[in-house]
């Protein structure tokens, strides 16, 4: 039994993929500091608590348990904080990358995943965004993943480094038992705002702009199932296993739905009100963003199959219920 050394495998996408590594016969190796993940989400392997900016704890876990591959979620993830503080984002997420594959390569580790984020492509220029699209990012955020996407492809170039590099769109939904809810502090994502506001268990639902020029005057995303993505990962890591031939690609399902039709969803599937406030648009937030996901089913035989809309809510609804009455 192959074991992966998932890092930030304590946080929302890290612990299902963990969980889909387990159900295919391998054993997730969490490594995270737990300053934004939790030790309570780590239950189909082992887990280390060290930070990916210390080499010596890196060291020591590929030592101990030589993972054929590692798979890359720790890192910084709000755009606005990596507007405020942009060191701490390229030091913990590029230098920490970098820490990561040094360890690799002193512990002859050749295939990593990558976890990246279509915020790399910035405002796009058309609709829908596919791999060969410009990569323009605008925040300190979607520089330093976009500065990583380029270390891991100057590393394999170097060093022989066999790579995935994903770029996600909006991570959604939680597993179908409700057990690993989204759980950030603070939580930014719409969905799960939006269904607290609902369940009276969160403030009004913030609506950031409404003079888009969409079809309704709001922002539309491209939502993406939590469990798809944790899919995606262990079909990455098995193609790489079988072959040399490295990848980045888009993980989105090529539909948008707007802020108002989330909160209209919402409404329906609850028979609650979603309490809103309207407020300004935040600065850099495109009307729009839609992938073209064709490449991921090209290339890994991959298609999400629980990213409809009602999946997501639902799923989200039974974990924030939990959460609640926890």
């Amino acid at each position: 039994m192959s074991h992966i050394l998932v890092t930030g495998g304590a946080g929302y996408i890290g612990s299902h993929t963990c969980r889909m590594l387990a159900s295919a016969g391998m054993t997730p190796v969490t490594f995270d500091n737990l300053s934004r993940g939790h030790a309570d989400f780590v239950r189909w392997g082992p887990l280390v608590v060290g930070d990916i900016l210390n080499s010596e704890t890196l060291d020591s876990a590929i030592k101990q348990y030589r993972p054929t591959a590692v798979i890359h979620f720790a890192a910084f993830a709000y755009v606005g904080e990596s507007v405020s503080n942009p060191l701490s984002y390229y030091r913990n997420n590029a230098t920490g990358l970098i820490n990561v594959l040094d360890a690799m390569r002193r512990n002859d580790v050749d295939t990593i995943v990558f976890s990246s984020s279509c915020t790399t492509y910035g405002l796009p220029e058309q609709l829908p965004l596919s791999e060969s699209a410009a990569q323009r990012p605008i925040s300190p955020y979607g520089r330093s993943k976009y500065f990583c996407e380029q270390i891991i492809k100057d590393a394999a170039v170097a060093h022989e480094l066999r790579f995935g590099i994903f770029r996600y769109f909006n991570a959604s939904g939680a597993d179908g038992s409700g057990d690993l809810p989204e759980r950030h502090d603070p939580e930014t994502h719409l969905i799960p705002l939006a269904v607290d506001a609902a369940l009276g268990s969160g403030p009004p639902l913030q609506i950031l702009g409404t003079d888009y020029p969409t079809t309704d005057g709001t922002c539309e995303r491209d939502f993406i199932h939590v469990s798809d993505l944790a899919t995606a990962h262990v079909n990455a890591i098995q193609y790489l296993e079988r072959t040399r031939d490295s990848f980045e690609l888009n993980l989105g399902t090529g539909r948008t739905y707007s802020v108002l039709e989330i909160v209209s969803a919402i409404e329906r599937l609850t028979g609650k009100k979603v309490p809103t406030v309207v407020a300004r648009r935040r600065p850099g937030d495109p009307p729009a963003l839609l992938s073209d996901p064709s490449q991921a089913y090209v290339r890994l035989g991959f298609k999400p199959q629980h990213s409809d809309l009602d999946t997501i809510i639902e799923t989200t609804l039974r974990s924030r219920r939990q959460t609640v009455t926890a």
